[in-house]
């Protein structure tokens, strides 16, 4: 069975997005695979992370925010937050982690890429953790 983790945050325009993209990067897509979500989606991906993503080789652009909702959360086995605090999603029965990671929205684009390494490196660890890497 694949496992499914969904990384999640407010408006699912940045942190979420880079998570997500990175482990569908680099899973084994046999054994896990990543959707993110957030509470209050935004209507797009913030350009700095767009352009970030770009310089690693990634193309989010038709990447959409979309809403936490219980079909989503069906069936995943690990809910990852990104540091949203209060605001931060919620979902019964999942197992929860959460990521102290700062918001990119409006940064300079050096503060972004040092996020998306720092997320990188979060989850190459997890793919390691979870045994579901390559």
């Amino acid at each position: 069975m694949v496992q499914k983790i969904i990384f999640a945050c407010v408006h699912n325009a940045g942190r979420s997005q880079m998570a997500a993209a990175f482990f569908n990067q680099l899973a084994d897509h046999s054994k896990a695979e990543a959707v993110s979500a957030g509470t209050e989606p935004g209507l797009r991906v913030h350009p700095e992370v767009l352009s970030a993503m770009q310089e690693v080789g990634i193309d989010l652009s038709d990447a959409k925010p979309q809403k936490l909702t219980q079909e989503l959360a069906e069936g995943a086995s690990l809910l990852i937050t990104m540091g949203c605090g209060d605001k931060c999603p919620y979902v019964p029965s999942l197992r929860r982690d959460d990521w102290p990671l700062r918001d990119p929205k409006g940064l300079s684009q050096a503060e972004v890429r040092s996020i998306r390494d720092e997320i990188k490196a979060r989850v190459q660890n997890l793919l390691e953790a979870e045994s579901v890497g390559h």
